[in-house]
């Protein structure tokens, strides 16, 4: 019976150890918006003819602002490496930003960037992720519009 309780306790014991180092992790990485664009997943997803403009990326006149939207979607991290994590909660963010320009009534979405955890980061080239040892999350905000 000692023996049980012996090997019980050490098995609580590495359980805490690792939930506890498993849940610590919180970095911050950033990827190639034109890698994570090019991939099968966002091809598929992101292929119906609306125009995505991020950062300061230049764009047609304005005819309609709709008004300022954000998403904010998170994958599941296990077993997969941060960047695929990571392109997989950007496309998802984009598809639903995607869908907000169809509800919205707009052609495109322009002024996007990055806001996971409310770090507003804009670039023409990358996009930020948080990155846990369980989930990683894309918050991305942009202007749905209607182009000229």
């Amino acid at each position: 019976w000692s023996e049980f309780i012996m090997k019980l306790t050490l098995i609580l014991l590495f359980a805490i150890l690792f939930s506890a180092s498993a849940s610590a992790r919180n970095d911050y990485s950033r990827y190639s918006i034109e890698e994570a664009m090019s991939t099968s997943a966002a091809k598929e997803k992101l292929n119906t003819g609306y125009t995505f403009s991020f950062g300061s990326q230049s764009h047609g006149p304005v005819k309609t602002n709709h008004g300022e939207f954000m998403s904010n979607k998170k994958t599941s991290a296990v077993g997969k490496s941060d960047k695929f994590a990571c392109q997989w909660a950007f496309i998802s963010a984009m598809d639903s930003l995607q869908a907000r320009i169809s509800k919205e009534g707009g052609n495109a979405i322009i002024n996007i960037r990055s806001y996971y955890k409310k770090r507003d980061f804009r670039s023409n080239m990358e996009f930020e992720c948080g990155n846990g040892s369980i989930m990683a999350g894309v918050t991305m905000i942009g202007d749905v519009v209607t182009l000229e």
